[in-house]
């Protein structure tokens, strides 16, 4: 790698950093969303980078879907708890239970109770 690669690599770093100062220096309840990916490891890294030694001034939030692989929710874990950082955990399904929110049906289960509807109406008439 060039010398001028790795310094536009350390100016993206750099201005990644600064920014999570800022939403951590500008907001009253910042929190960094944290799924256990790539993505979101990558950020934890770049909030320690901008934090350390200190705590992280904002919780690290995860939304559990359901369908995460048991390994992430594993690795997801180790990560918080070897950081020990707060992590909040909201659950989609308890937002179901509790009517918060309605799941969706996919495009084809509509179709299906369409063309279900149709069937009956005809039977009827």
């Amino acid at each position: 790698m060039s010398k001028h690669q790795l310094d536009y690599l350390d100016e993206l770093e750099a201005e990644a950093i600064y920014i999570l100062r800022e939403v951590a220096g500008q907001f009253e309840r910042p929190a960094l969303l944290f799924s256990g990916g790539k993505d979101s490891i990558t950020l934890v890294r770049l909030a320690e980078k901008a934090f350390r030694p200190g705590k992280f001034p904002f919780p690290l939030v995860h939304i559990d879907t359901g369908h995460n692989f048991v390994e992430t929710i594993e690795y997801r874990d180790a990560m918080v708890k070897r950081l020990g950082e707060k992590l909040i955990i909201g659950h989609v399904q308890d937002s179901i239970d509790q009517g918060k929110v309605v799941e969706q049906k996919g495009e084809k289960k509509k179709k299906k109770k369409k063309k279900k509807k149709k069937k009956k109406k005809k039977k009827k008439n």
